[in-house]
């Protein structure tokens, strides 16, 4: 008996030692360690003292501390308080706000006595990985990630360790971190960099720094890249951080070009004029003599427009000094950039798209020092400035533009300053718009009108600023008022009549006289003054639309259809050559008085052309046709079929004219399309029958081929194909564009500006998702108009393909068969590393060769942090 008293006495002893061991460990609790794992689970809280409070219902209300506002606290897992230290623990994606803080995290401890909170993550018992790293945010300023931090309510000082944050564009990392009540921030073994791995590829190291609301105050710093230091050590750094756009110099780039000597090039300032324009002044300064200046504004308003601003000149200097070659060439490029946004003023549209300058601007400067093969190798320059807007309920549509064209191998250049247009919409003057049924047949009768007028000049752009330019313009205006009427005639064909009236005024006619000696040419004058010429025209017609199909009972092929579409109109113009008229002129240009005279419109070479020479009286002919083939599906599906097109608009096309003394028959022209391979090639193709023979001299004379056993002679046929194998690609590409200009008003100004830098270089756009796309043209056209013969083809085609997820290749090349040689040639090698780019780009042949290396930094920010290694036509360096 005594032996079972001392067993259970025992047993009570050793019950009472684990209740105080449970009731240690129940105290400690409550002060545990961040990160000793989550050993209090939600059920198990509710169960203890009434110290432990719902997680989502404790609010810490403003008391007699000194804070100006309450704390919120709540918390998804688990909540407990301590009364007696006046301590709150908080579990499981917990978070507290104070005024303008906001802080989460797995793990917080809020003193409420001291007006303390510290926060961190929690080690996952299954997968060891620290989560629920802490992230802050004060005001304005973007959320920052840390391990763990300490924050002051009362102060409004803070310390982290192991933060992160997006800044500028980029990211920093610090070791260490401390904040007082200015919002100043201490930070200690910092990297600054774009990459946006948890552990970077490179950055800017940083040991020591201050940052504030207006700068960035450093000591030492170093870049290193891959864990690697470089030995390059800044002593100290003073970096301005406006919180708007701050003016400053822009660092030049040193080297030496063959041509021109050694270089310091792109030194300029950056003016940050206002949140809606900025630009930048840059200057290049060559040991030979030459100097470049350029000058880029840009400006946007939000859902209102953009455009860019550029003004580019050059002074070159080449060949030996003392040498006639060494005499400075001036040169200068303008370009302006202007896009409206629909919803800014609907119903008005106003765009601009400006490229002029001297020929050999590309040329002399290497594009601008950007050697950029599409630049320097482009024959023509462009410009458009236009205008646009409805009005009347939109009735009436004008639009006005000015436009420029210079070519630039002959120097050439065509003004029109400027051109408008007014046109009006078809309207159906007898019709009702409460009509009840069908239409009657004068119902179906449409009036339209145009107005159009110009004022241009064509000349050489060595006099376009010479005395006495203005007065080349050609100028003029053409109204035209078209009548039409379509009628259904009995079920199966289509009637068609329609009068057109034209009339054209202009303010200069010319004169011809036939100059015999010396130069024996015709002489041209200019007879300013109000100039009137008109002409009408009458045609009616048929058409019609005839059906065949050819069914087949076996194999894969079903049915094969044929579509005929002919169409014959009778036209009616009278001669408008007449002397009644007035607009045309005989000149001799024999001394013969027997010889013939000839005849020329005093409206020769106007804007809108002169009325037509002779009657015509006569019938135009049409046959348009179309095959298409039914084949069986190669799916599962029962009775599934597909259409695939096998010859598309293969038309033949001509007139008879019964008014006209001689020729009577007009050429024949034909054109079709089809496509092969699933719709991946496409082949286009034209060509021209003369009914007529030529004589010996290859002039047409006024005999049928037929009389020596021809049908027609073929003058000229074409031929132009273009496939693509993968044609996901170009789609993907256009996609991939359409997207980003969707976007670009919701960019970054980072984002913006690597947009911009894709849209100057297409090239360095990569799309590394598709694996491979080959696409290839070619073009043969052959011309025989007389005796002698003329045949050109061409053939170019370009690619790509991915050789790993992160390899690029790209190329483009093409074969001018009549000259026998190779076009530009050029293969480019892209490197995907992450947050750098690196590209090798090499043109092996011709008059381009050269090559290039560059490995940069993807970020907008740090692009003067990249590595370029080039050898050129250029400069061979």
């Amino acid at each position: 008996m005594k032996s079972i008293n001392a067993f259970f006495t025992r047993c009570l002893f050793l019950l009472l030692i684990l209740l105080a061991v449970k009731q240690q460990a129940h105290s400690q609790l409550r002060g545990r360690p961040p990160g000793s794992g989550r050993t209090q689970s939600r059920s198990a809280a509710k169960k203890t003292t009434p110290d432990t409070l719902k997680s989502d219902t404790v609010i810490n209300k403003k008391t007699a501390t000194g804070l100006t506002a309450a704390v919120k606290a709540v918390s998804e897992d688990s909540m407990y308080i301590d009364k007696m230290r006046g301590t709150m623990y908080l579990w499981g994606k917990a978070r507290v706000t104070y005024e303008d803080f906001e802080l989460d995290a797995d793990y917080i401890r809020l003193d409420q006595k001291n007006n303390k909170v510290f926060a961190s993550g929690m080690h996952d018992k299954r997968t060891g990985k620290y989560t629920g790293r802490p992230i802050f945010k004060t005001g304005g300023e973007p959320p920052a990630a840390t391990d763990s931090m300490y924050y002051d309510f009362k102060s409004k000082r803070g310390k982290t360790f192991g933060v992160s944050s997006e800044v500028e564009g980029g990211y920093i990392l610090a070791g260490q971190s401390k904040k007082n009540e200015y919002d100043e921030v201490f930070i200690k073994d910092a990297i600054y960099t774009t990459c946006d791995l948890p552990h970077p590829h490179y950055g800017i190291h940083l040991n020591k720094g201050i940052v504030s609301e207006k700068n960035i105050v450093t000591r030492s710093a170093y870049l290193v890249i891959e864990d690697v230091p470089f030995p390059l050590i800044l002593p100290f750094g003073f970096f301005p951080k406006a919180n708007h756009r701050a003016s400053g110099i822009l660092f030049p780039t040193f080297g030496e070009d063959a041509s021109r000597g050694f270089y310091m090039r792109d030194l300029g300032w950056y003016f940050g004029i206002s949140d809606y324009w900025d630009a930048e002044l840059r200057g290049s300064i060559y040991s030979k003599g030459s100097y470049e200046t350029s000058l880029l504004a840009r400006y946007r308003k939000n859902y209102k427009y953009d455009g860019n601003i550029s003004l580019r000149y050059a002074s070159i200097k080449t060949g030996v000094e003392g040498t006639v070659e060494n005499k400075p060439s001036k040169q200068f490029n303008i370009q302006w950039s202007h896009s409206q946004r629909q919803e800014a003023n609907p119903g008005t549209t106003f765009g601009a798209s400006v490229n002029v300058g001297t020929s050999q601007y590309f040329t002399k400067t290497a594009a601008g020092g950007t050697y950029d093969l599409n630049a320097i190798t482009q024959n023509s320059l462009s410009s458009s400035i236009n205008y646009g807007k409805t009005f009347a309920n939109n009735l009436f549509n004008f639009t006005a533009a000015l436009t420029h064209r210079q070519d630039l191998q002959r120097h050439t250049v065509d003004l029109t300053l400027p051109s408008f247009s007014l046109n009006m919409s078809t309207l159906s003057p007898f019709d009702k718009k409460d009509r009840v049924g069908e239409q009657k047949w004068y119902q179906r009768l449409t009036v339209g009108y145009s107005l159009q007028g110009s004022n241009s000049v064509t000349t050489f752009d060595s006099l376009l600023f010479k005395p006495g330019a203005f007065q080349r313009f050609q100028n003029g205006f053409q109204q035209n008022i078209p009548v039409s009427l379509s009628l259904n005639v009995l079920k199966f064909f289509q009637f068609n009549s329609s009068v057109n009236y034209t009339d054209r005024l202009y303010l200069q006619s010319y004169r011809k006289s036939y100059l015999f000696a010396p130069a024996q040419e015709d002489v041209i004058d200019t007879v300013r003054g109000f100039g009137h010429a008109y002409d009408y025209s009458l045609s009616t017609g048929l058409s019609t639309k005839l059906y065949g199909t050819v069914n087949f009972k076996k194999g894969k092929l079903v049915a094969l259809r044929h579509i005929i579409t002919p169409q014959a109109s009778f036209n009616y113009r009278p001669d408008f050559g007449a002397s009644k008229y007035g607009y045309y002129r005989d000149i001799q240009r024999s001394k013969d008085p027997n010889a013939p005279v000839q005849h020329y419109s005093i409206y020769d070479g106007a804007i809108y052309g002169t009325p037509p020479y002779g009657k015509q009286a006569g019938i135009s002919f049409s046959v348009d046709n179309n095959i298409e083939a039914k084949v069986r599906s190669k799916s599962d599906t029962t009775n599934a079929f597909e259409k695939i097109p096998i010859l598309q608009g293969l038309s033949f096309s001509g007139n008879y004219n019964f008014a006209a003394d001689s020729f009577k028959l007009s050429p024949i022209s034909f054109s079709g399309r089809t496509a092969l391979l699933k719709q991946k090639l496409g082949i286009n193709f034209y060509g021209t029958f003369d009914p007529y023979q030529v004589n010996s001299l290859g002039n047409r004379v006024n005999e049928y081929a037929l009389s020596r056993g021809q049908i027609a002679r073929l003058t000229n046929i074409g031929l132009s194909c273009d496939f693509s194998f993968n044609s996901e690609a170009v789609k993907r590409r256009n996609d991939n564009a359409d997207k980003i200009g969707q976007s670009r008003n919701n960019m970054t100004p980072q984002q913006a500006e690597a947009l911009a830098r894709i849209s100057r270089d297409p090239n360095s756009f990569v799309d590394f998702n598709v694996p491979w796309n080959i696409t290839a043209s070619y073009s043969f056209n052959y011309s025989k108009p007389g005796l002698y013969t003329t045949v050109s083809n061409t053939l170019n085609f370009s690619g790509d393909l991915s050789v790993t997820p992160k390899w690029k290749v790209q190329y483009t090349s093409g074969y001018d068969f009549r000259a026998q040689k190779m076009s530009l040639t050029q293969f480019s090698f892209y490197r995907d590393l992450h947050c750098w780019d690196m590209s090798f780009r090499w043109v092996p042949f011709g008059p381009y060769q050269s090559y290039s290396f560059d490995l940069r930094v993807k970020a907008s920010i740090l692009q003067d942090l990249k590595l370029n290694r080039r050898r050129d036509y250029f400069n061979n360096y």
